[in-house]
């Protein structure tokens, strides 16, 4: 695993799944597992601060790109006090997830963290699918050509993302449910969002890009 200290409150690493494997994990573990991906994040922060003196308390912002072949992982840490006090991470897996995930009154003093690997949320209306060439949307495209869907491409990072966001009042949840299977049979999900993809990639079509691909490339 790479580290680089970025400053006193940041720290990025980057771990290939090769190296995932060698501690235990599968890749689908780590995404569809939440126990599985908590421990893992859990044991590469204990390496963080080993090498990296990058102590975690309070909460952190997580960030995750998925890559090739690894995972690039930036986490900030926020500072924040209780009662005039800092308010230090457990050791145990199990009590830090309590305090991050759970229902108990602690949890709430950690609104803003997000899990970095969670499962898919089928309620969810928006999503992000990352691709290396055009040609691959094709068949999605002609599947779903007479479905009303919002979608957007664009370039990042020598790679291609497709930002696809349902209307809940045109689609129900066993409709999006339906669609993104559709979505995932041709494409690979990605964590990055839209305005990520926005603020720094290059927009190919800023909407209707379904729609678009087929009539450029179709």
């Amino acid at each position: 695993m790479e580290i680089e200290r970025i400053n006193d409150n940041t720290v990025k690493f980057y771990i290939s799944y090769l190296d995932v494997e060698e501690r235990g994990f599968s890749r689908d573990e780590i995404w569809f597992n939440r126990d599985k991906s908590e421990e893992l994040f859990w044991e590469m922060m204990d390496e963080v601060n080993e090498e990296a003196d990058f102590v975690m308390e309070g909460p952190l912002w997580i960030q995750v790109q998925a890559m090739d072949k690894g995972l690039e992982v930036t986490v900030t840490r926020a500072q924040l006090t209780k009662d005039g006090q800092k308010i230090d991470l457990p050791d145990d897996i199990e009590e830090r997830r309590k305090m991050f995930g759970g229902d108990d009154a602690a949890a709430s003093e950690f609104d803003e963290f997000e899990p970095i690997f969670d499962e898919p949320d089928l309620k969810k209306l928006e999503y992000t699918f990352v691709f290396s060439e055009v040609d691959e949307l094709l068949l999605l495209a002609r599947r779903l050509m007479y479905v009303p869907i919002e979608s957007a491409l664009y370039h990042f990072e020598n790679k291609y993302y497709l930002y696809v966001g349902f209307d809940e009042l045109l689609h129900s949840e066993s409709d999006v449910k339906d669609n993104i299977s559709i979505f995932t049979e041709y494409l690979q999900s990605s964590p990055i969002t839209i305005h990520r993809l926005e603020e720094y990639g290059k927009p190919i079509f800023k909407k209707d890009a379904l729609a678009n691909v087929l009539h450029y490339f179709g």
